[in-house]
C-alpha cells in the first residue's frame, strides 16, 4: 500500500473513482440476482463481497488519499458496500426459503408407508405354543405351576414312585450333576413340579406345568437331549378316568380343531395306576386312514387313523402318600405331552431340529402369535 499523498492525484487511486465504485456495486448486485441457488450465491459473495472483492480492495486504498478526499471517498465506498450487503442478505433469504420449500416437496417422507428396512421380529413358536396351552387350561380354571430345571433326585424320581433300581435313573436317560453326592439332576420330566405343588398346597389342586426337560437322547429329526413338555395334575375328591378323558378331549379340540378326540391304550407308568398312552384322531384324515383323495394311505398316521400323543393315568396312591395327600379322601389324574411334538403335529413340521437351530427364517414364518 502506498503512503498518503499531500496532493490529490485521482489517477493513482482510480479504484475509488465514483464510476469504478458504482461499476463494482452494480456487478455485485447483478451477480447476486443471477444466483439460482445457495451454492451460486456463495460463489458470488466470495467474488463481490469477500476479502479479495473489488470493493474490499478499494477500501484498502482510502489511506492513500489526501486528507481532504478521504471523507468523500469513504462515504461513497461505504454506501456501495452497504447496498451490496443488503442485496446479498435479501437474495440469501429468498434462496433459503426456496430451498426449504423444495426440500418439503422433494424429501417428504410418508410415515404411514410400510418399510422393510428393519425386519419385524417374531416370537419363537415354542414360546407362543406354551402360552397357548397354558391359556387353554387357565380358561378351564386351572393354574400354571413352574419349577427349577435342576431338580433334586428325590423329587424327580423317589416322590414319583421311581425306585432306586428303575432304569430311568441310570446315565442312559438322565443328566446327573457333579458332585454325585448332591443328588441333583437335570429334570427328565416336569412331574417334579406336580410333586412340589402337592407338597405345598392343600387339595383341590388343578395345575398345568409347561417347561424344558432333559434326557440323554440322540439329536435327530424326532429326538433331542433338550425338549419341552406340558404336564397336568388334578387332585380332588371323586376324580376318575372319565374326568381325564374329558379334559384331554377338550385339550385336543382346542389345539387341533373340532372333531379331534382321543383314545386310551393300556400302558405302564410308575406314577400312575391305571396308566394309558393317549392317541389323537389323525387331524389330516380325521380317522379314515386315507389321504385327501381317498385313494391312498394317509402319510401322517400311516393309515392307522390315530397318532400317538402322550401318556396319562390316575395318580398312583404311593405318589399321593409321598407328597402328603390322603389317598383315602382324594384321587387325581395326570398327563404329559411333548410341546415340541404337539407343534410338529399342529404345523406339519417334519424335523424337530428346526425348532432348536435358531434359523430366523423359520421363526419369522410364525409371526408374533400362533
Amino acid at each position: 500500500m502506498s503512503g498518503p499523498n499531500t496532493d490529490y492525484d485521482p489517477v493513482e487511486v482510480s479504484t475509488l473513482q465514483p464510476e469504478e465504485v458504482e461499476a463494482a456495486r452494480d456487478a455485485a448486485l447483478a451477480a447476486f440476482a443471477a444466483a439460482g441457488d445457495l451454492e451460486q450465491l456463495k460463489q458470488a459473495r466470495l467474488e463481490h463481497a469477500g476479502d479479495r472483492s473489488p470493493l474490499a480492495l478499494a477500501n484498502r486504498e482510502i489511506g492513500a488519499l489526501p486528507p481532504q478526499a478521504r471523507k468523500e471517498a469513504g462515504q461513497r465506498l461505504g454506501q456501495a458496500r452497504g447496498a451490496v450487503n443488503q442485496a446479498l442478505a435479501a437474495r440469501q433469504a429468498v434462496l433459503e426459503a426456496e430451498h426449504e420449500e423444495r426440500m418439503l416437496v422433494e424429501e417428504t417422507v410418508d410415515v404411514t408407508v410400510p418399510t422393510d428396512r428393519l425386519p419385524l421380529g417374531a416370537r419363537h413358536p415354542i414360546t407362543t405354543g406354551s402360552e397357548l396351552i397354558a391359556d387353554i387350561f387357565v380358561a378351564m380354571g386351572w393354574e400354571v405351576a413352574e419349577g427349577p430345571v435342576i431338580e433334586a433326585e428325590w423329587l424327580n424320581f423317589d416322590a414319583l414312585n421311581l425306585g432306586p433300581d428303575h432304569p430311568a435313573r441310570t446315565m442312559q436317560d438322565t443328566f446327573w450333576t457333579s458332585p454325585a453326592e448332591d443328588h441333583l439332576v437335570l429334570r427328565t420330566h416336569t412331574s417334579p413340579v406336580q410333586a412340589r405343588t402337592m407338597l405345598t398346597r392343600e387339595p383341590p389342586i388343578y395345575v398345568v406345568c409347561p417347561g424344558r426337560v432333559f434326557r440323554t437322547d440322540e439329536y435327530d429329526a424326532t429326538h433331542s437331549p433338550m425338549f419341552h413338555q406340558v404336564e397336568g395334575l388334578a387332585i380332588d375328591e371323586g376324580i376318575s378316568m372319565a374326568h381325564l378323558k374329558g379334559t384331554l378331549d377338550h385339550f385336543a379340540t382346542a389345539m387341533f380343531g373340532e372333531g379331534i378326540t382321543t383314545r386310551f391304550r393300556p400302558s405302564y407308568f410308575p406314577f400312575t395306576e391305571p396308566s394309558a398312552e393317549v392317541d389323537l384322531v389323525c387331524f389330516v384324515c380325521r380317522g379314515s386312514g386315507l389321504d385327501e383323495s381317498g385313494a391312498d394311505t394317509c402319510r401322517t398316521c400311516r393309515g392307522e387313523g390315530w397318532i400317538e400323543w402322550g401318556g396319562c393315568g390316575v395318580v398312583n396312591p404311593r405318589v399321593l402318600v409321598a407328597c402328603g395327600v390322603d389317598p383315602e379322601r382324594y384321587s387325581g389324574f395326570a398327563f404329559g405331552m411333548g410341546i415340541d411334538r404337539t407343534l410338529m403335529f399342529r404345523h406339519g413340521l417334519e424335523d424337530l431340529r428346526a425348532l432348536f437351530e435358531g434359523d430366523v427364517r423359520f421363526t419369522t414364518a410364525f409371526g408374533s402369535e400362533l
